[in-house]
């Protein structure tokens, strides 16, 4: 049998028919094992037994010769009482002084030297055995003793040849039997086969159908739970957030294309411009120039947290015990140089926790970058409040504005991806700047949460290392 073009055998030595010829074979060797050991012990009982008769029914006439004189006539079939003399269920012969036959036995039985010179012996007792002689077509076991002062022998023989023939029975009725339960075992564990791999052959159909069609949304057998049911449902749990992830980069790249139109159309409007840059009067053409640059730079802030967004937020970088509160001082000393505002910072509790410091910094940079563009001149400061735990292993950090607040109609969006309130399209941003602040929240076991604060303003921030996340979602522009 010839290997395809793969390099595999052919589809006939599948798990199925693997399985079930392993079982079949293991179960004929146990079968051949057990039937060759069943045989060898009845033949052994019963050739030892046929012997252990023989010897005794010898041994039983060599006494009784011993111990009374006798005579060839004593063993004479035609003699009164002949039965007390001869040995039950045995074939005896009478040989006279001169090793003659005197009396028949029935069958007859062949006379040897040997026995002859038994025959002939002075010492009463004296025996000689022939084994496996055949006599017709059966086989018999011979003992010829002698009676004594040369007065002649008897011949006792014993037929092995039933033996036999009950053990080769025996044999042929232990092959029948090994092959019907060989058969069964065939049947059975191809049964068996078919009803273990059954799911998996649903399964190897699903995986085929996947790479075959390339669609993520198909069912998957998930029933049972032992192994090949935790294996379907850790499939199809794989499969569904493939789907999910084909699902968020389609429509990041369909969101994306439809925010870079906007920047990309004003940016050729502005080159079409330059073309007739002499033309322009001075203060236009430095309107002009600062327009390109606020674009360009509005550009590449928009590629910038795309490439974060759309690299995992750096989700190789090692996790590694952090303290919230230290990244938040850090992020706040930033804030104040660049913005001029006075940010302060309150931490209660323990505020160390597991993760990734640079997505952590960069969702904390969001938030209060966030709260300083929504309170432009605003007189009171922007607070961040790190406070842990809140349950076990759980840290919260909310970032405090007294801005225009977030619309309750907004409230359910504004962590969506490019999402901007209406009274926020006019100042700068992307709309990705809190979407971000919820994907670092989900990678670190918690969530984002925002709500309108009391006395104005917003309250917005998120939870790591324990999930759930506030009183409600919501963002004031989503960047």
């Amino acid at each position: 049998m010839g290997l395809g073009r793969s390099g595999r055998l052919p589809r006939l030595l599948s798990l199925r028919t693997t399985l079930a010829v392993s079982f079949a074979l293991v179960a004929a060797a146990v079968t051949v094992l057990v039937g060759i050991l069943s045989y060898n012990s009845a033949a052994r009982l019963l050739r030892v037994d046929k012997e252990s008769i023989f010897n005794e029914v010898v041994r039983d006439l060599q006494g009784e010769i011993r111990d009374r004189r006798m005579s060839p006539r004593d063993f004479s079939s035609s003699a009164p009482g002949h039965d007390l003399v001869r040995p039950a269920r045995t074939d005896v012969q009478v040989l006279g002084a001169d090793g003659r036959v005197v009396d028949k036995g029935s069958p007859g039985l062949p006379v040897t030297d040997a026995d002859r010179k038994i025959a002939a012996a002075a010492l009463a007792g004296r025996l000689v055995v022939h084994k496996d002689i055949d006599v017709g077509d059966d086989v018999y076991r011979i003992a010829t003793v002698a009676l004594g002062d040369g007065r002649g022998a008897v011949q006792v023989a014993q037929e092995f040849s039933d033996t036999e023939d009950l053990l080769r029975t025996l044999q042929q009725r232990i092959l029948l039997l090994m092959a019907a339960v060989v058969a069964a075992a065939g049947v059975f564990g191809w049964w068996l086969a078919r009803r273990i791999t059954r799911r998996l052959v649903a399964l190897t159909s699903a995986a085929e159908a996947v790479a075959r069609t390339r669609r993520l949304g198909i069912d998957v057998p998930v029933a049972g739970s032992d192994e090949v049911g935790r294996l379907g449902r850790a499939f199809d749990r794989m499969l569904g957030r493939l789907a999910q992830s084909e699902d968020d980069q389609r429509r990041l790249v369909q969101d994306a294309g439809h925010e870079l139109r906007t920047p990309l159309t004003s940016l050729r409007t502005n080159i079409s411009l330059l073309r007739r840059m002499d033309e322009l009067p001075p203060e236009t053409r430095e309107e002009l120039v600062t327009d390109l640059g606020n674009e360009a730079r509005e550009l590449t802030d928009l590629v910038n947290e795309l490439v974060d967004l759309a690299a995992g937020q750096s989700d190789t970088e090692p996790p590694q015990r952090v303290d919230l509160a230290d990244l938040a001082e850090e992020v706040a000393g930033a804030a104040r140089r660049r913005t001029g505002r006075r940010i302060v910072l309150r931490a209660a509790g323990d505020t160390s926790t597991l993760g990734r410091p640079q997505m952590l910094t960069r969702a904390l940079t969001n938030l209060v970058e966030n709260a300083a563009k929504f309170d432009r001149g605003g007189s009171e400061p922007i607070e961040i409040v790190v406070a842990g735990p809140a349950r076990p292993g759980t840290v919260r950090v909310e970032v405090l504005d007294r801005g225009p607040g977030v619309a309750d109609a907004d409230l359910v969006r504004v962590f969506d991806r490019f999402f901007r309130a209406a009274d926020a399209r006019a100042l700068p941003g992307s709309g990705l700047g809190l979407s971000i602040v919820r994907e670092v929240a989900l990678a670190h076991g918690g969530a984002p949460f925002a709500h309108r604060r009391e006395g104005g303003g917003s309250v917005v921030g998120f939870t790591v290392g324990g999930g759930g996340g506030g009183e409600g979602e919501g963002n004031e522009d989503g960047g």
